[in-house]
């Protein structure tokens, strides 16, 4: 898994056909475990603002590179394009 838990990065298929059951296998368990995450709450703290932020997107802002307004904290992009505190 990558280092931001929220993303899977899949990787490029083996060109040995035995080597493609343990490939999906991999693929299966790193889905798995990013599913994982999302299901336990986890955000990310982000140090920018989403490049295409689009409305219900919801974000931790670290506050200091990405400060939506109210420092450090969990925000949510409302339908006047504009960053909330929860």
């Amino acid at each position: 898994m990558t280092t931001e838990f929220l993303r899977f990065d899949p990787s490029l298929c083996p060109t040995s056909i035995e080597d493609i059951p343990t490939f999906i296998d991999n693929m299966f368990l790193e889905i798995r475990a990013v599913l994982e995450v999302v299901r336990d709450g986890h955000l990310d703290v982000s140090n920018t603002e989403p490049t295409k932020p689009q409305q219900g997107d919801i974000r931790y802002a670290d506050g200091t590179n990405w400060n939506p307004g109210a420092g450090e904290g969990i925000y949510f992009r409302n339908a006047s394009s504009a960053w909330v505190k929860l």
